[in-house]
């Protein structure tokens, strides 16, 4: 892809945008970036491309700083809606994604994984494999880094997190393994429908070929409806058994294909809960399919400590276990988590809504909540969902949630923040939001 003298409008400049626009300035381009911040909001962002020739265009979103512009670049948290996106389009020009451009300057193969939860499990984990095995392999994407930060290193392969914001504005994207983990219900805030956040993400597979594997969760009946019609290789994972597959039993995950069989007991697998047993399986079928041995993969399987923020255990106190789920941003991820307990759980829930239908977690919350504990700005509509389920209590902040949770909890109990919805009420992000749970516990 030639870029050298093109101008390149990068919309929105976060960390993606940065990377964006310090490659495109390497490839001989001339970069302007736009973003509705201003330019003492942006300080540290601008400071991060300090004596570089960018050209600014902050605090608004005006039709005329498309004059001239050959191409567009939007970051991941820039709607499809968004104004000069949609002058962008009636005006003809291209409009690329990071992943997309950064692809077009891949000379290796990428798995790219996503779904609505467990994907950046899912991607360390198959990283880990690789770079166990001795591959020359990468991590990244919606995880933390871009993609476009990767291009030009000596690698083997790319295992890449993939949102369904990122797969807005693919043109060629072709992983040649592709992996759909689940859907459920996500980011309604941005999109229109529910229908419309599955077509994005099924994007994944759109430019595959015979040549390509496509692995789906065969137990969610919206995923395994994809199957049909695909030119690539489909390999399936599930908890039922099958000829050929991933499946899993008691205390094993079973790879099996035309002409073997492999075993990887879970005994000494330090992550727990059925969602990451889904995990699991998904990461074993796309590194069988690379050619990554049984005894790697059970190598890592157990030494994988899990990623913070994602079920992670915090401590127990007489007797009760406290578990930091702060990554649970979606009323699925919660299904999952409360699934992973047979024990009676108080869950701490709350903050911005996004859209979801919080009557999912109806039954769950029935099997297993003893006590619902709110905060942030969600707190009404989840208490008018599910409050007539359990025991349920309205707090201010997640520090009165956690006074509260230890004062019922018992002995044999769980504590379990997992929060179905974002955290930019009361936090910068999900990662924060779980720090201040962890110390609020570990000061109990």
């Amino acid at each position: 892809m030639e870029l050298r003298d093109k101008k390149v409008l990068v919309v929105g400049l976060a960390r993606t945008g940065i990377e964006c626009a310090r490659f495109l300035l390497n490839q001989g381009a001339k970069v302007w970036v736009s973003d509705l911040r201003s330019e003492t909001d942006l300080n540290q962002e601008i400071n991060a491309l300090k004596g570089l020739p960018m050209h600014y265009l902050l605090g608004g979103e005006e039709r005329r700083w498309l004059e001239a512009v050959d191409l567009v670049v939007p970051s991941p948290g820039v709607p499809a809606a968004n104004p000069l996106l949609h002058e962008a389009c009636s005006r003809g020009i291209e409009i690329l994604s990071e992943v997309e451009l950064a692809y077009r300057f891949f000379r290796f193969p990428i798995v790219g994984i996503t779904g609505t939860n467990g994907k950046s499990t899912t991607t360390t984990l198959l990283g880990l494999m690789l770079k166990a095995n001795g591959t020359q392999v990468f991590i990244g994407g919606n995880i933390g880094a871009p993609l476009i930060g990767f291009v030009g290193g000596d690698w083997e392969w790319g295992v890449v997190e993939i949102s369904s914001f990122q797969l807005e504005w693919i043109e060629e994207f072709r992983p040649r393994v592709a992996v759909l983990l689940n859907l459920s219900e996500d980011h309604l805030d941005r999109y229109p429908d529910f229908a419309a956040y599955c077509r994005a993400k099924e994007r994944i597979f759109e430019n595959q070929t015979a040549t390509d594997v496509a692995i789906l969760n065969r137990n969610d009946p919206l995923v395994w409806g994809l199957w049909q019609g695909r030119p690539a290789r489909i390999i399936s994972f599930g908890f039922s058994e099958v000829d050929e597959g991933v499946f899993a039993k008691a205390e094993e995950i079973v790879w099996r294909d035309a002409s073997s069989e492999e075993r990887f007991p879970l005994g000494h697998v330090k992550i727990q809960g059925v969602h990451n047993v889904e995990n699991m399986m998904a990461a074993i079928a796309a590194a069988k399919t690379i050619g990554i041995p049984a005894q790697i993969i059970q190598q890592t399987l157990e030494e994988f400590p899990g990623l913070e923020h994602r079920l992670e255990f915090v401590r127990e106190k007489d007797g009760v276990r406290y578990y930091n789920d702060s990554k649970g941003t979606n009323v699925g991820a919660v299904v999952k988590s409360l699934a992973s307990f047979s024990v009676p759980v108080i869950l701490l829930a709350g903050g911005v809504d996004k859209g979801g239908d919080y009557g999912v977690l109806r039954d769950g919350v029935r099997k297993t909540v003893k006590r619902l504990v709110l905060f942030g700005a969600a707190k009404g509509l989840i208490a008018k969902a599910l409050g007539a389920l359990t025991e349920t209590v309205i707090v201010d902040d997640m520090e009165a949630a956690v006074r509260d949770a230890h004062q019922h909890a018992r002995s044999g109990d769980v504590v379990l923040l997992s929060p179905a919805c974002s955290s930019f009420d009361m936090f910068r992000n999900y990662a924060e939001r779980g720090r201040v749970f962890k110390s609020l516990v570990q000061a109990l």
